[in-house]
């Protein structure tokens, strides 16, 4: 839906969508940019990590694996407190939180999941809805005995977290989303950016044939040259965790899903969401995108843009977004310790 269309149904929405295109254009600008410019190296390689036993990205974290419906859903867990879920984008893993993850453990029990079909999990036959796959990661953390829990997403993971908290909204504190907006919110506003997205929602077999195990580390390159920070994602792992045919098909399976969670996000809208929200955007990726986009869903919307960063904001600063999350999630009270952080207090 064009946003001229949208804003004409919304009170107010008319700068909401002036604001997004903006985002779009300034992101559809930076895109220009890196493809303009050499790639890093990438990041440094790191041990592999099990996916069962004690981790070894830091001490006091452990790997294990929790059956729902739909197969089984690997986790990693440490430190303690109130517990906060990362969900994980694609094309990425429960590893794009590792340089978060001590810091957040020093007051919260922190729990990285591979979403359904990714990384350690399980590949489901079916489901991969938004709504779905919400159930079932929220399934596994049930089971491991948390039912309150604050949310920070990335990318995908942003689209797993909103109807998590919007039909489950006495269960969910706080939520933390980092780079998109929402399907049927602004989303498909952004498919003319990057062939990726038409390229993923293709029917099956058509992506899966045309990509093979050949052409991961170029295709995924690509999509890791969407940083401002190229050496800091570590694309060597996650050329690993898509060398599977499986998982790619997977991923691919989450963006097929896209028109109809775009349907069931605007059927629903009407439910509010009534927790505090971080919009997270990178400063030369979506910038102000991301909040612009829940406050068509939500009351208490606060916007953040994470300087130096480009898509992977958890991995190209890490200093900014734990200190942000730690704020946010009310690890840590007083004055912000800097002027970029003064959205990120609670």
């Amino acid at each position: 839906m064009p946003l001229e269309e949208a804003a004409g149904r919304m009170p107010g929405a008319g700068s909401r969508a002036r604001r997004l295109r903006r985002a779009v254009f300034g992101a559809f600008v930076a895109l220009v940019a890196v493809f303009g410019m050499t790639a890093g190296a990438g990041a440094s390689a790191t041990a592999k990590e099990p996916a069962e036993g004690p981790a070894r990205f830091a001490p006091g974290f452990r790997h294990g694996k929790v059956v729902v419906e739909g197969g089984a859903v690997h986790y990693v867990i440490g430190g303690s407190g109130p517990a906060v879920v990362l969900l994980h984008g694609w094309p990425q893993t429960w590893l794009m939180w590792r340089p978060l993850m001590p810091e957040l453990a020093r007051d919260h029990t922190v729990i990285a999941v591979d979403l359904p079909g990714l990384g350690d999990s399980a590949v489901p036959a079916g489901g991969y809805d938004k709504v779905t796959t919400a159930r079932r990661v929220r399934e596994a953390v049930r089971r491991l005995g948390f039912d309150r829990v604050a949310i920070v997403g990335h990318d995908l993971g942003v689209l797993v977290a909103y109807p998590w908290a919007r039909d489950f909204p006495g269960e969910v504190t706080r939520l933390a989303m980092i780079e998109t907006p929402l399907s049927g919110f602004g989303l498909e506003e952004l498919y003319g950016v990057s062939w990726h997205f038409r390229f993923n929602m293709s029917p099956a077999p058509i992506p899966e044939r045309i990509m093979d195990n050949d052409d991961v580390s170029t295709y995924l390159g690509m999509i890791f040259d969407f940083s401002y920070r190229k050496d800091a994602v570590d694309r060597e792992s996650y050329y690993r965790a898509y060398a599977d045919p499986a998982r790619r098909s997977a991923g691919y399976e989450y963006y097929r899903a896209f028109a109809a969670d775009a349907e069931n996000n605007k059927a629903n809208a009407a439910k509010r969401l009534p927790m505090p929200v971080l919009g997270i955007g990178g400063q030369y990726s979506f910038g102000p995108g991301v909040a612009d986009s829940f406050r068509q869903v939500a009351d208490d919307v606060r916007t953040v843009v994470a300087p130096d960063s480009g898509h992977f904001v958890p991995e190209e600063n890490p200093r900014f977004m734990a200190d942000c999350a730690s704020l946010f999630l009310g690890a840590r009270t007083g004055t912000p310790p800097r002027p970029e952080l003064a959205s990120c207090a609670p």
